[in-house]
């Protein structure tokens, strides 16, 4: 199975990630499929750079992005946003 994932780069205390497609089997730094992208979370705001139409293209696919490139892509407008769920009467006694 293929995921969307990080892999970092970068010297001790600087990462700097690559957001790439793998096997889900691969270690994290090791062999993949494709890279999208990039990030780099030491930039204030972070930078960000992603190739929509091929991450589209892969999750087309089957890949599965995990959670963190997961909120990259709705951040940067790939997927969109999750709706809050809403609220049971058990929650919404429990405000009152």
């Amino acid at each position: 199975m293929l995921k969307i994932r990080l892999t970092r780069k970068g010297d001790k205390k600087t990462p700097f990630y690559r957001v790439i497609v793998a096997d889900s089997r691969s270690p994290r730094d090791g062999r993949f499929v494709a890279q999208i992208g990039t990030y780099n979370p030491l930039t204030v705001p972070a930078e960000v750079k992603i190739d929509a139409e091929q991450a589209k293209q892969w999750m087309a696919n089957g890949a599965q992005p995990t959670d963190t490139v997961r909120s990259l892509f709705m951040q940067q407008g790939i997927l969109p946003e999750k709706k809050a769920p809403a609220k049971t009467k058990v929650e919404k006694k429990k405000k009152d």
